[in-house]
């Protein structure tokens, strides 16, 4: 019932008797029937008028959905409709290359050990802390620069820690003691413990829905990329006596190694400036406009039209950005204080319910992930040279474990005090590296194909599983072929788990708290390392069974632990 029909039934015609014939003519109250039919004649006026702009109103909805118009979206809807095209693989390409950088920075030290030990008069335990003082910069870097990020935006922060991250790798090459060394590898690790955090925020902020698991996968296999990348340089460039020596100075081939591993973090600091500011991020800074034409910018690079035919003209926000929003717009003058305000607010409150309980299960799980993951990791090199020294003492034994090699490497060999420091390292350590790392590209593929299908706890659950197996039976081998298959095997299935629960730990914060979040999650993979690396360095020497086992129970324990996060896989970013 229209309005008009409930006002005419409410006026003073309303009791009048109708005594009209058929064709509108002859009532015995004729000045009421007139004013009864100029009312009449009015609603149908009315009506007939509601009924013009009630038509217009859906030919006009019509025209725009042909067209593809929907005038008001939120970030998912908006992201969505600017397509799936070239600015994607841009983007992914080079976010790509930061994870590429990052993984060379981290995995070249395991590399240069057996070159450098010499040089900088090193031993088992030296070693490990070498491999672990960039996981100690790391952790001090990843809080800050995450929460830095939340606060002043993704893009600005990983230009500047791309260039600091080149500028340590290059002093470091330079450095002619332990020391020195040692302190330019932390400032490294600072750098680089904003990255990881950082370019995974920015990267699953791009995405829609539909396709993130997938593309956080695929730029997780960089990782890998990386990794082949450092192996084959190793193998190309230290084992050569390319390099000079004086008296005072020295820059041989791990030097040069490490110069040439610092070429990409130069790259991308170029390559960062041509990307735009994370939309998600500036819809919680409530910059709308500014989202809205990066929106626009990415149809235009995707689809080749116009932007003025992008159908988004206003982007909505619900009542959880809507609170955010009026936080954000609190009067805080200087913006230093009003950083360190955010700061300390995105901390107090990944540590509040209902966050709280992801904050403690990522950092969980990230802790005994990565005390497996570059506990072993950053060792293989070294446990391949350790057999190889082996074989050469000793050409007519054709079985030994990992056990064995190593007391005679400590006792007797290398490592022990009548030992001789050799920097030779056979061309064949590298190969099997390249080999081991190499072995995580097919898994790399089985991830991005299935991570939007399978889901993300599947992957971790099975990744875990599997590559505590592996560590367990690197006890049981017998010889150097099938250490280096059981290896291979461990790299596989550990970059699976890698790539889910980079996806995983990423979707499960909220847009404001998730650089924040992802810093705080890898705070814990560095101490994981550090840890990992050090206890065992100590126990591969000491008490050699212990290392393989502790590894396959914490991979293990911690995998299961992602069953309590609630399911991210194809869901809105929160």
């Amino acid at each position: 019932m229209v309005e008009s029909e409930t006002d005419s039934k409410n006026s003073k015609y309303t009791n009048v008797k109708d005594d009209r014939v058929a064709n509108g003519v002859g009532s015995n109250e004729y000045p009421n029937t007139v004013s009864s039919e100029k009312a009449s004649k009015a609603d149908h006026i009315h009506q007939t008028g509601l009924q013009i702009v009630a038509s217009k109103q859906d030919k006009a909805a019509s025209l725009d959905a042909e067209r593809g118009y929907t005038s008001k979206a939120d970030f998912e809807q908006a992201i969505e409709l600017t397509g799936y095209g070239k600015f994607h693989y841009i983007l992914l390409a080079i976010c790509g290359l930061v994870s590429t950088s990052e993984e060379m920075d981290v995995i070249s030290m395991s590399f240069i050990l057996p070159s450098a030990q010499c040089d900088l008069d090193l031993n088992t335990q030296t070693k490990g802390w070498l491999n672990s003082i960039i996981f100690i910069g790391m952790m001090v870097g990843a809080y800050a620069w995450g929460s830095v990020a939340d606060s002043l935006g993704r893009k600005k922060v990983l230009i500047v820690i791309s260039i600091m991250n080149a500028i340590c790798i290059v002093a470091s090459s330079f450095s002619q003691s332990y020391e020195v060394f040692m302190v330019f590898r932390f400032l490294n690790g600072a750098a680089l413990g904003g990255s990881g955090p950082v370019i995974w925020s920015y990267f699953a902020e791009f995405q829609p829905k539909a396709k993130r698991g997938s593309m956080l996968s695929f730029m997780a296999a960089f990782w890998t990329i990386g990794n082949l990348l450092v192996a084959g340089l190793a193998w190309l460039i230290i084992p050569t006596n390319i390099g000079f020596h004086t008296p005072a100075f020295t820059f041989n081939s791990w030097r040069i190694f490490l110069m040439v591993c610092s070429i990409p973090s130069f790259v991308v600091a170029g390559l960062l400036l041509y990307l735009p500011e994370s939309p998600k991020f500036l819809l919680s800074q409530g910059k709308f406009e500014e989202a809205l034409a990066i929106f626009r910018g990415i149809y235009v690079t995707n689809t080749g039209k116009s932007a003025d035919l992008y159908p988004v003209k206003e982007l909505l926000i619900d009542e959880q950005l809507r609170n955010e929003l009026a936080d954000v717009k609190k009067p805080i003058k200087n913006k230093y204080k009003r950083m360190l305000h955010d700061i300390m607010d995105n901390s107090k409150q990944l540590f509040m319910s209902p966050i709280l309980k992801f904050t403690t299960i990522s950092i969980t799980i990230n802790f005994t992930f990565h005390i497996g993951y570059y506990g072993l990791m950053m060792w293989f090199p070294e446990l391949f040279n350790r057999f190889d020294e082996f074989i050469r003492a000793h050409p007519d034994i054709e079985e030994a474990g990992v056990c064995q090699v190593t007391d005679y490497v400590v006792g007797h060999g290398s490592h022990g005090e009548s030992g001789v420091c050799s920097a030779t390292i056979p061309s064949t350590v590298f190969l099997e590296s390249l080999i081991t790392v190499a072995a995580a590209l097919p898994a790399n593929v089985i991830a991005v194909l299935g991570m939007d299908k399978l889901g993300r706890k599947f992957f971790l659950v099975f990744s875990t599983m599997s590559a505590g197996f592996c560590s367990a039976s690197m006890y049981f081998v017998t010889n150097k072929n099938q250490n280096l298959a059981v290896s291979a095997i461990f790299s596989g299935v550990i970059s699976m788990g890698n790539a889910s629960l980079d996806c995983l730990i990423t979707e499960v914060f909220p847009t404001n708290l998730r650089a924040t979040g992802v810093a705080i999650s890898m705070v814990a993979a560095r101490l994981g390392g550090i840890i990992g690396n050090v206890v065992i360095a100590t126990l591969l020497d000491m008490y050699c069974p212990a290392p393989t086992f502790i590894v396959a129970v914490l991979l293990a324990g911690g995998g299961l632990m992602c069953l309590f996060l609630p399911n991210t896989t194809k869901t809105d970013l929160n």
